[in-house]
């Protein structure tokens, strides 16, 4: 028994084979173009998206020596737009992506006219350019013809989990799930379906939705072409909350932080939709057999792609792993700090047009320094994070941080993260969480993997990160990152 995982991410396509024990066969990527047409704006070519995604599939199942795919998972960057013609397929426009933040001023305008209560109260979040419908009304009022064409049924809508079973099941399926739906501004995350409300706020046609099932749900089979052979499509996460199920954070009061391009922290709340007095965000963390586990969430926008900023933009390293040897070089009388806001800053601060600054230089500091201020301008995000949530909900006092992602491999950034949190981390031996919670909600529906409770005796620790900082030095760096915060805010 054989699952194929396809990881559709922000700056690469993966894809993956595991066995029905969720051991890996084979792994395959691809990077993909970024699209920059204006500052703060970010796109993706559906078409590299998808190519990218159907050739790493290929390469993926071909090193595995071709086996036999019982069932395909699917997890993806979420909030990113795709509207396409669903007669012919083809999109409508580039891609905009979650990062993107063109739609600042329109959230401004809705805030200002006291939206953001009834939004926060439908849909568990706030009114950020980060999500999903304003993108959708931008690209329905900016190409020709689209808002009429999309009342009339004639386009369809999805963030990248729809656009790829469209693809894949050749225009038979469109579907989501519910984690990716309750990332649009538009899905009633207590009464599970999209909300008419929310659509007429927003401009958006329900003629333009897909259906919303469960994370392990029947999505439709594949074109025979494409694999050899029709497969069924039977899992379908985004990509944090993937990772949640790949954590095996079942249990309330479980938390895991992913550290991709971004950073995104879960923190399970069962079947409490907890709402936010700290401006986090409520969401869907699964839903199985048609019941919704919920969560309280924390987005940074930029984690590791601050490191992406140091090898593309600065030139200061060639390949991001340098980063830990360049970093252990930094002189320690220098306290240079860095806040990242290349996008904006996202949670608890929830600013769309704040940039990005360096603090602290001295005529002595160099690429080093550089190097460290970026990774440990994750951890101090992160302790913005985990304080909200710990305002918000009690249950998350004591609980232990499960980390996963690329940026886990640098022994100075975790190490750093459990010392400005004054809390131990852990991280699994397998990294790939993300993936192998596609891999476990396709083959939890498919009748090959086991139910959640003996799929988590299965995670299995590599290290635990204890904090050695003390406690006034802890507080001392971090009081000075908040006030670098509050400079960057305040231009």
């Amino acid at each position: 028994m054989t699952i194929l995982a396809m990881d559709q991410g922000t700056t690469s396509s993966r894809a993956l084979v595991f066995s029905d024990d969720l051991g890996v066969q084979a792994t395959a990527q691809h990077e993909f173009p970024q699209h920059f047409p204006q500052s703060g704006w970010v796109e993706h070519d559906p078409n590299d998206i998808w190519t990218s995604s159907a050739g790493t599939a290929r390469a993926a199942i071909e090193k595995a020596g071709a086996p036999r795919i019982d069932a395909i998972g699917i997890t993806n960057q979420r909030e990113t737009v795709v509207i396409w013609d669903r007669r012919t397929g083809q999109p409508i426009h580039r891609a905009i992506v979650w990062q993107d933040r063109r739609t600042a001023d329109l959230c401004a305008r809705l805030r200002d006219e006291g939206a953001e209560d009834q939004v926060t109260d439908t849909t568990g979040l706030l009114l950020d350019p980060y999500f999903s419908a304003t993108k959708i009304a931008w690209l329905l009022d900016t190409v020709d013809g689209a808002r009429d064409r999309a009342a009339s049924g004639d386009l369809a809508f999805g963030t990248i989990d729809s656009f790829l079973i469209w693809k894949l099941t050749g225009g038979r399926s469109h579907v989501t799930d519910a984690t990716n739906a309750s990332r649009t501004l538009l899905y009633d995350i207590r009464k599970g379906d999209w909300s008419d409300d929310m659509c007429r706020l927003f401009g958006v046609p329900r003629a333009l939705l897909p259906e919303v099932k469960d994370s392990a749900d029947d999505f439709g089979t594949t074109r025979p072409d494409l694999f050899g052979r029709e497969i069924p499509i039977t899992g379908v996460a985004g990509d944090q909350q993937a990772a949640t199920v790949g954590q095996a954070c079942f249990t309330p009061g479980m938390m895991k932080s992913t550290y991709g391009t971004g950073c995104f922290a879960l923190l399970n709340t069962g079947d409490q939709a907890v709402r936010s007095k700290n401006r986090l965000l409520t969401t869907i963390a699964y839903r199985l057999d048609g019941k919704a586990t919920y969560a309280l969430e924390g987005s940074i926008f930029i984690a590791g792609a601050v490191v992406q900023w140091l090898r593309d933009g600065l030139k200061l390293i060639r390949e991001a792993k340098e980063t830990q040897a360049l970093s252990a070089r930094a002189d320690d009388s220098q306290q240079v700090i860095m806040v990242p806001a290349f996008t904006g800053l996202g949670a608890p601060h929830w600013a769309p047009h704040a940039r990005g600054a360096v603090f602290g230089l001295t005529r002595n500091t160099g690429p080093a320094e550089f190097a460290r201020a970026a990774l440990e301008s994750v951890g101090f995000q992160t302790r913005d994070l985990l304080q909200a949530m710990r305002a918000d909900w009690p249950g998350a006092g004591d609980a232990v941080l499960r980390v996963d992602g690329g940026m886990t491999a640098s022994e100075p950034a975790m190490q750093f993260l459990a010392d400005i949190l004054g809390a131990p981390v852990d991280r699994p031996r397998n990294t790939e969480t993300t993936a192998q919670g596609a891999a476990w909600l396709a083959g939890y529906r498919a009748g090959l993997c086991p139910p959640p409770d003996e799929y988590a005796k299965a995670w299995r620790l590599d290290r635990r990160f204890e904090p050695r900082m003390s406690e006034e030095d802890r507080d001392r760096r971090y009081s000075a990152w908040q006030r670098a915060v509050q400079a960057v805010l305040s231009v």
